[in-house]
């Protein structure tokens, strides 16, 4: 019998945090309208990151938001009784995009190529009338670039600020932001490159049967390393007591 989720609560899988959500904008909308805070994506491979790599799991463990990105994710959280939809990271992060307007919101975008980051914002800018983007940067920063951008965040204040450094990276850059730190912080990986037009998105089909991870493979064949963690992920929740 699955698990009625009446309130905010979390789960663990494989010893990392996940919140149990019905609705995943409406818990992130919710998070700004208290100040703000970390939102992280949870998938297979990001658990078996964070059980490896104490910084990241430090990191999970402090965001105000983990959401179940992975299809991996949502089935281990169903073995615990709980229904919940998977929440693509990408898809949140575009919603958000497209609330920013009519909240009012202002929005920072950092991360990327240059070249990527240009025809980003271009983009944005035209699909999402009078989106507010306070401030865009790319990724390959000096160490003197990189202070200054923290300069100009913190003078900015945004409400979203959405990074795409890849994980790890751009959990623990989030979290080692200096304080105060308000709005709401995401990482959202590739979504950038496909967003500016630079990468594809799996077909639906792709994502309906839950095998995006091959899309993503047959792009990026030097993942494949990186893609051993599935299995390891199954195994590891099978063999994990109910």
């Amino acid at each position: 019998m699955a698990a009625t989720i009446t309130s905010p609560r979390r789960s663990r899988v494989l010893g990392v945090p996940v919140n149990i959500e019905p609705d995943c904008l409406e818990a992130a909308l919710a998070l700004h309208r208290r100040g703000g805070g970390q939102v992280v994506t949870l998938n297979a491979e990001m658990t078996m990151a964070a059980r490896a790599d104490r910084a990241l799991g430090s990191v999970m463990e402090q965001a105000d938001l983990v959401i179940p990105d992975g299809a991996g994710v949502v089935w281990a959280l169903g073995r615990q009784g709980y229904r919940v939809r998977r929440c693509p990271g990408i898809e949140l992060a575009r919603a958000l995009l497209e609330q920013a307007p009519a909240a009012g919101w202002r929005v920072a975008l950092v991360g990327a190529s240059p070249a990527v980051m240009a025809s980003l914002k271009a983009r944005l800018e035209q699909e999402i009338p009078r989106l507010q983007i306070v401030l865009s940067s790319h990724g390959y920063l000096s160490p003197d670039q990189a202070r200054a951008l923290d300069h100009q965040l913190q003078l900015s204040r945004p409400d979203l600020i959405l990074v795409a450094l890849g994980v790890p990276r751009q959990e623990v850059w989030i979290q080692e932001r200096p304080r105060p730190r308000t709005g709401l912080w995401m990482g959202v990986g590739g979504s950038f490159d496909v967003w500016a037009g630079a990468k594809k998105r799996a077909p639906q089909w792709m994502g309906a049967l839950q095998i995006e991870w091959l899309f993503r493979l047959v792009q990026e064949p030097a993942r494949w390393r990186r893609m051993l963690s599935l299995p390891q992920f199954a195994w590891a929740v099978l063999r994990e007591k109910r």
